[in-house]
């Protein structure tokens, strides 16, 4: 009798051992074996994934949003700051980044282990990601590096000299991002909660690594390099919404590599990381519209988009610890902070942040960061346990009040690491290069001045 192909699986170990084959010891480890070779091509599989998703959240994601942000002479220029940072980040990382984010140093910056990312391949790091090549992790976490000093951009737009810019960032990174990575997420950092750190601060996806220190350092930029010619008495109006539409969708659809990802796996986890991205976007988007309306009678497009990526934001430390009505609750609150800040706080401290990088991240990141604290819970993420292996609680609502002030203490030292160093740095840049671009630049927009080139010709 011929049997179906469908049967011939189930068949085949009992095949095997009636011919002498392997002991049943040996049957067992090889399925072992061939259990985990499959996890990992799955995880592997998402984390790449997820890597590109997002590299797209930088470009084009953030290149389109802040692009149609800003005046039609200044678009080439915009756009190629994110550009460019695509590829320095990418050379830096590689050469000495990641070792310091990542290698086993002090409780501040890493270790220069992984210089040149010597040793870094196709074994995983257990300490880090266990089923999926250190190689993988390691370009994901690029991928962070590359957009958060590209956030910073959007508030010295218009008027920064493009070698400054590149001077700047490679400072910038090495002096505060790197270090700030270690200490958040790498082993031994002074705020891991999960790997040796003294301040167990809760930062699933770079609330305080990516969000906060940009839009810290955002805010001391616009304050350093003074206000665009004409501001605020100018009208300094979008040149191009339909650009930046498509670049805050871009953005929504690549934050959920940024959170989802973050749980370093195709899990669970990072199926609720998931959910509560997507829902506090959409609470966010719905808060920063009804907050405007109120206030001017319209809900507004570039409000409404705003809202969404300052819902992203703020969900960004908790997204892998909160249940999905909590996700609803920080975005909501996130659209409605982050609204005031744009709306009242900027005017009333009349401050030109172009592009809205400290009010929206800077602020946004706090709270979200915040927040955390009180509604992480071990029923989402149940990866911090006691001696005797039990889950320990995570936040307020878990019944640990003490985590508010690890996350207290961890979103202030992101904001004096960003304040008091990029300060430095853009007096160091000042000096040796002059960071603002001189005023018949200005007028002419660095398209033509900067780069010699036109977004739109008209002539044609």
């Amino acid at each position: 009798m011929k049997l179906p192909t469908l049967y011939l699986p189930l068949l085949l170990p009992v095949l095997s051992y009636a011919q002498g084959g392997q002991s049943m010891e040996e049957k067992l480890a090889a399925l072992q074996a061939a259990t985990q070779a499959a996890q990992s091509a799955g995880d592997n599989a998402w984390m790449l994934m997820s890597s590109a998703l997002v590299l797209m959240m930088t470009g084009p994601g953030l290149a389109l949003f802040y692009g149609g942000l800003v005046r039609r002479k200044n678009v080439l220029g915009t756009m190629m700051q994110s550009f460019v940072l695509m590829a320095l980040v990418t050379v830096l990382w590689a050469v000495v980044g990641y070792s310091m984010a990542f290698g086993e140093g002090n409780a501040i910056v890493g270790d220069f282990r992984y210089l040149f990312l010597n040793g870094v391949g196709a074994e995983p790091n257990a300490d880090y990601a266990a089923t999926i090549p250190q190689q993988t992790f390691m370009v994901y976490q690029l991928m962070f590096a590359i957009i958060t000093p590209a956030l910073i951009s959007g508030a010295f737009a218009e008027r920064m000299k493009f070698s400054a810019m590149l001077l700047f960032m490679t400072l910038w990174l090495l002096v505060v991002y790197f270090p700030m990575a270690h200490m958040v997420w790498g082993k031994g950092g002074l705020l891991n909660a999960f790997l040796g750190g003294r301040i167990p601060c809760f930062d699933f996806a770079g609330g305080t690594v990516v969000h906060i220190t940009s839009g810290v350092s955002a805010l001391v930029c616009a304050l350093y390099l003074g206000k665009r010619r004409g501001y605020p008495h100018e009208a300094v109006k979008p040149h191009n919404l339909v650009l930046s539409f498509i670049g805050a969708c871009l953005l929504w659809v690549g934050w959920f590599g940024f959170n989802a990802g973050s749980a370093l796996g195709s899990s669970a986890l990072a199926t609720s990381a998931f959910v509560a991205t997507h829902f506090g976007a959409a609470a966010a988007a719905l808060g920063w519209i009804l907050a405007e309306w109120l206030k001017n009678g319209k809900p507004s497009v570039l409000g409404g988009i705003s809202g969404s990526v300052a819902g992203l934001v703020a969900i960004t430390p908790a997204s892998g610890f909160v249940k999905p009505f909590p996700a609803l609750l920080i975005g909501f609150a996130a659209g409605v902070v982050c609204y005031f800040m744009v709306a009242a706080v900027k005017h009333r401290f009349g401050y030109d942040d172009s592009l809205d990088a400290f009010g929206v991240h800077g602020a946004g990141g706090t709270l979200g960061a915040l927040l955390t604290g009180v509604f992480a819970t071990n029923l989402v993420n149940s990866a911090l346990k006691d001696a005797s292996g039990r889950p320990m609680p995570l936040g307020l609502i878990d019944g640990n009040s003490g985590q508010l002030l690890n996350q207290l203490i961890g979103c202030a030292i992101a904001w004096v690491l960003a304040a008091v160093a990029t300060l430095a740095i853009l007096k160091l840049c000042d000096v040796l290069l002059g960071v603002r671009v001189a005023d018949e630049h200005e007028v002419e927009g660095l398209d033509l001045s900067m780069h010699g080139e036109e977004a739109y010709n008209f002539e044609s």
